[in-house]
């Protein structure tokens, strides 16, 4: 009687768990359109504030090629065009906080001119490291119209480290390890600047980034 007993707690247990699979299943079908409907929406909004309308009348959430980058991580690149030219180009980026790693967007035009820097997420102090967010304050705007020539290369750093742009009072490493993203972000462009504009590079196999 006690093995037959624990059969059939076995086999209640069993099909409960084949119940709960199938419904985690169905559920995972029915919602992962809406997902990734919201992750598009998401990831064209961001783009949006890095790329202006004015310069592309494409969407580069469309537009993209792969590449790597000197640790060989894989970047997905976003292109605006207009008039089948590359006008600008939007990636990910990242920096070291005070928290842990900072994952910004980071516009450029053909020329290699900063079109916007936007946040994407981090884990900074709220009152202070989290002033790198439009919605907290201008400084992330600071950046637009920069370039490598515009501070110099050896100016694109905080004031403190003897820099161009401004730490927060009581936080320098969350602005310090954003500054170095952009300016890193900048070289990635100069280095690879003819891949990434040019506009037949989607139908080229990923080349390794310098």
């Amino acid at each position: 009687m006690k093995q037959q007993r624990m059969m059939i707690h076995g086999v209640i247990l069993g099909v409960f768990c084949l119940g709960f699979a199938f419904i985690l299943a169905v559920t995972d079908r029915l919602t992962a359109k809406d997902i990734a409907a919201r992750a598009l929406e998401d990831r064209q909004n961001s783009l949006s504030q890095v790329i202006p309308d004015s310069i592309h009348n494409n969407n580069p959430v469309t537009n993209t090629i792969l590449m790597k980058d000197g640790q060989g991580n894989e970047i997905t690149v976003y292109r605006a065009t207009r008039e089948g030219k590359v006008t600008g180009v939007a990636y990910e980026i990242f920096g070291s906080g005070y928290a842990g790693k900072i994952k910004l967007m980071l516009g450029v035009d053909a020329q290699g001119k900063v079109l916007g820097v936007r946040v994407l997420a981090h884990k900074e102090t709220p009152g202070l490291g989290d002033k790198i967010e439009t919605k907290k304050g201008d400084w992330i705007l600071r950046f637009n119209d920069l370039s490598l020539g515009n501070p110099p290369v050896e100016k694109w750093k905080v004031k403190k480290d003897g820099g161009q742009f401004d730490q927060f009072a009581g936080a320098t490493i969350t602005p310090r390890g954003v500054v170095r993203a952009i300016r890193e972000g900048l070289e990635f462009f100069a280095a690879n600047k003819a891949q990434m504009t040019d506009i037949d590079a989607s139908k080229a196999p990923m080349k390794e980034a310098h």
